[in-house]
């Protein structure tokens, strides 16, 4: 069915609309003050590029904002290397989240025996030597103890095979996916292999705990007695960006925290280190440093990110989502700003010169957000600088959490009284309550969201051009004009196209009244006026004769002058007459009613 009839004139009417509509702008503009070449490069230049001006003589290298995420720079970040003592922060974490640190570990022959030769055994641990948890972990972060980390691992797991499981298990849960670990200890085994990038994540989350950065900054510890150090040993730290206090060092750094150190003949040198500046946290990890340059690198790569990066407030930025007028669409629903909430803390990283409004935004919603969503979250918002990942926070509706830990709703089978049956709308099913009810909403949301709009476009007039605002008004005024037009001629082709019908309707029904099908009638209209046209066929090929014996006629030499004068008698044809136009064929007379007068 055909539902446009005049769509012809509402297609053009649509074109003209969408040619104005394209060049609205370009005439809102008219006559306003064009930049100058130099202000159109400042506006194209205006967001800095990414800082990339560092680089390290280890393999592999890499300094992350703790507190967004954000890599600053990274070398070689996912090269796959033997991480060597280093592997005693994930060793620590796993410990400190499933033992109390008042526990008290045994040495075993194995814990202390079954090592790696020449792997050395600092404070001369012994078989049957009973440390405390927390002495242990001193001695595994401070001194680098492989015992330590043997004799931890079979108190929580029982055995060091159970351990590994725990530590790649919790390496995968931190988004770890270029390691593998083989031992607690990080001694040489051809399959115990991480990356700078996986060593930044395990070192985030071990300086986020903390108690592991209480112990990992600790310079000396003096720990309880040993079967080879009866008063009790005092363990002390190796990092030396962390106690090296002399200012003209190479190797001093004075915004080293916390850290650890590592070393084998496959590995080479690693070290992880954490660092704080004023209100910035760093992680710098180096790989596979055969030069001993590990400690250098550090301090170039921390340096780059304190100087080159600021990190700016989601929260202070984000004003208009949390405390605006205007509802906040978040994956296809709206929430009012009064609902939403995000961490405080949460912030981006940028370069220094760049502006928050500089990073892009990407709202993640469902099964697209990360880990961590709880059950009142809405959507997460993730940053984007130069196609690097910047930061990003998880914003919380109270009402979705609300809605979500409510009690469930039980169903009843007593059935409504009569009042409430009055009041619910007489005999509307509850399906149909519930579908009303949903129709009420959206138009209540439709509404709401015309009424913010046509607010938010009042404020803002003001601030606009008024050859704009003009151009705006006018082009949306021509969108309604065809829009008019185009609805209200399909509105009468379809009035036309139901009379029409209706037509028909009356002529089947007037055929059935007279016994006449509708192939019998068309047979007698193909045939009326098929002779109709044979006859309006003669008379046409009649009148052609005529006209061509009268061009003959008017030539020069057929023309007679009878009496002197240019005049000529043309002789008269007189055309044959016209067809009679057959008669057509008597329909059929309507039968008589056989009913007898008086019966009804």
């Amino acid at each position: 069915m055909q539902f446009f009839k005049y769509r012809w004139p509402a297609s053009a009417c649509a074109l003209i609309g969408a040619a104005v509509l394209a060049v609205t702008p370009a005439m809102a503009s008219y006559g306003a003050i064009m930049p100058r070449a130099g202000e159109v490069i400042a506006v194209t230049l205006a967001r800095p590029v990414w800082p990339y001006d560092t680089g390290v003589l280890s393999e592999s290298g890499i300094v992350m904002d703790l507190d967004s995420g954000a890599v600053l720079y990274g070398q070689r970040i996912h090269m796959q290397e033997a991480p060597a003592s280093i592997t005693k922060l994930l060793t620590a974490l796993v410990v400190l989240e499933n033992a109390s640190l008042d526990e008290r570990v045994v040495y075993s022959h194995d814990a202390v025996y079954n090592v790696e030769g020449g792997s050395g055994n600092k404070y001369s641990l012994d078989e049957g030597d009973e440390l405390s948890v927390e002495d242990a972990l001193y001695l595994l972060l401070l001194a680098s103890s492989n015992q330590s980390a043997n004799a931890l691992a079979e108190h929580v797991a029982g055995s060091r095979e159970g351990f590994v499981d725990m530590m790649n298990r919790k390496a995968k849960e931190l988004g770890c996916e270029d390691s593998h670990f083989a031992n607690p200890s990080g001694l040489n085994d051809e399959t115990q292999l991480t990356s700078a990038y996986d060593m930044a994540l395990i070192g985030k989350a071990a300086y986020s705990n903390e108690k592991l950065l209480e112990i990992g900054s600790t310079t000396s510890h003096k720990i309880g007695p040993t079967k080879n150090y009866p008063n009790g040993p005092t363990v002390k730290m190796e990092h030396k960006l962390l106690i090296t206090e002399d200012e003209t060092s190479p190797e001093f750094y004075p915004y080293a925290v916390a850290g650890k150190t590592g070393y084998t003949s496959i590995a080479g040198q690693t070290l992880v280190t954490y660092a704080v500046k004023e209100d910035r946290r760093l992680i710098a990890v180096t790989m596979k440093s055969t030069a001993r340059t590990h400690y250098s690198d550090t301090i170039a790569l921390l340096n780059f990110g304190f100087n080159q990066f600021k990190n700016v407030r989601i929260a202070e930025n984000e004003k208009e989502m949390l405390s605006g007028n205007a509802p906040v669409d978040l994956g296809g629903e709206l929430y009012e700003p009064s609902d939403l909430s995000i961490d405080e803390n949460a912030v981006i990283t940028l370069p220094v010169d760049a502006e928050f409004s500089d990073a892009e935004r990407t709202v993640l919603t469902g099964s697209d957000m990360p880990e961590g969503a709880s059950v009142g979250t809405a959507a997460y918002l993730r940053y984007a600088y130069d196609d690097r990942t910047i930061g990003g926070v998880f914003v919380n509706s109270e009402s979705k959490a609300i809605a979500a830990t409510a009690p469930e709703e039980t169903e009843t089978t007593v059935p409504p009284t009569v009042e409430e049956t009055a009041e619910n709308g007489g005999g509307i099913s509850g399906k149909a309550s519930e579908l009303i009810g949903i129709v009420e909403e959206g138009m209540h949301a439709v509404g709401r969201t015309v009424r913010y709009f046509i607010r938010d476009v009042a404020e803002q007039a003001d601030r606009l051009p008024r050859n704009l605002l003009y151009g705006l008004v006018g082009g949306l005024a021509l969108c309604l004009v065809v829009l008019y037009f185009t609805v209200s001629s399909g509105l009468r082709a379809r009035k036309a196209e139901k009379e029409l019908e209706g037509r028909r309707e009356r002529r089947k029904k007037r055929l059935k009244e007279l016994g006449v099908t509708e192939e019998e009638f068309a047979s007698m209209v193909d045939a009326r006026w098929g002779e109709a046209a044979e006859a309006r066929k003669a008379e046409e090929e009649v009148l052609a004769e005529v006209a061509a014996a009268d061009a003959v006629n008017l030539l020069p030499e057929n023309v007679e002058d009878l009496d002197g004068a240019d005049t000529a008698e043309f002789p008269k044809v007189n055309p044959p007459a016209a067809a009679e136009e057959p008669a057509p064929e008597e329909m059929p007379k309507k039968p008589r009613s056989r009913r007898k007068p008086g019966k009804g």
